[in-house]
């Protein structure tokens, strides 16, 4: 299993429009072959940054499945303008519990 990993910064004053477009989102991403989980938590000492974190089954799943979809052309238009800079993305796997 891959653990996505992505620092998102939002733009001063868009928070909760942020956080309403990614309620539609979500479900784009839930829907997509090698999907396990997600969770998307805003940052206590910045309240304009999130971490997004989604496992996949495998890497690939996020970087061709998902990426290369029409499904991440609707995802990218709900979401990317929300962001300044655009996010760090990075993939991880476990090596102790």
């Amino acid at each position: 299993m891959i653990l996505e990993i992505a620092t998102l910064q939002i733009r001063p004053g868009q928070t909760a429009a942020f956080e309403a477009a990614f309620a539609q989102a979500q479900r784009i991403v839930a829907g997509m072959g090698g999907y396990v989980r997600h969770e998307l938590q805003r940052c206590v000492e910045d309240s304009h940054r999130y971490a997004l974190l989604i496992w996949w089954e495998a890497l690939e799943d996020h970087t061709v499945g998902f990426r290369g979809s029409p499904e991440y052309q609707e995802w990218r238009a709900l979401l990317h303008h929300f962001y300044d800079p655009f996010p760090t993305v990075e993939h991880f796997v476990r090596v102790a519990l």
